[in-house]
């Protein structure tokens, strides 16, 4: 099991749908075509701001089981994510923030971002590393525990019952591992002239 994202509680959940069955790994269901490339599947996206005039941002993606010593490094160089921000209220994007994968010459592997609001221009370095993005501001991608916090079993409960049946001390996510792209951002810089933001992440493939 990898360490937790951020060690707390992960905020607004703004996407994501359940899979109602047994889970090996960490993901949620979507159509045939997207769980046929697992590395470029969103699985959730979280947002939240901080009493320090910050944003942040997780994009969970690519759910890779509970093995305890963590995953293979599958990530793939040739899928973009991006995290689009709408401060205009017109459900267009204003700001994207563009992440990429990449290997050095031994193999490991990297991540380089782009655009985040209030940082200082592309930054990059390892994965499962924190990465100075500027201005006090990081990101970070890697492999994590998955932050999703649900209770299948009392979703079963209470299908099979009628009877609400959950248990918020169980989680069904929990020691299921996860890729994620973990980003902080000058909340100010993202708003714009506004007050508020609309974030979603999407994927592409060369």
């Amino acid at each position: 099991m990898k360490h937790r994202l951020w060690g707390g509680a992960l905020g607004v959940l703004l996407g994501g749908a359940l899979v109602v069955g047994t889970a090996l790994a960490a993901d949620h269901n979507e159509a045939p075509g997207t769980k046929m490339d697992r590395i470029a599947d969103i699985d959730d996206v979280y947002a939240w701001h901080t009493e320090d005039g910050k944003i942040v941002v997780i994009v969970t993606f690519g759910g890779v089981g509970a093995d305890p010593a963590g995953p293979p490094d599958d990530y793939d160089a040739d899928v973009l994510y991006q995290i689009h921000l709408d401060n205009t209220g017109d459900a267009i994007a204003d700001l994207s923030i563009s992440a990429r994968f990449g290997q050095n010459s031994t193999g490991a592997w990297g991540v380089q971002l782009e655009n985040i609001p209030g940082g200082t221009g592309t930054v990059s370095g390892a994965v499962d590393s924190v990465i100075d993005a500027g201005n006090g501001l990081s990101a970070e991608a890697g492999t994590f525990d998955d932050p999703f916090f649900f209770d299948f079993e009392g979703l079963g409960d209470t299908l099979a019952t009628g009877t609400v049946s959950f248990d918020n001390t169980r989680d069904s996510f929990a020691g299921k591992n996860n890729h994620a792209l973990v980003v902080e951002m000058d909340a100010a810089t993202a708003t714009g002239s506004g007050s508020t933001v609309d974030i979603w992440a999407t994927t592409g493939r060369k």
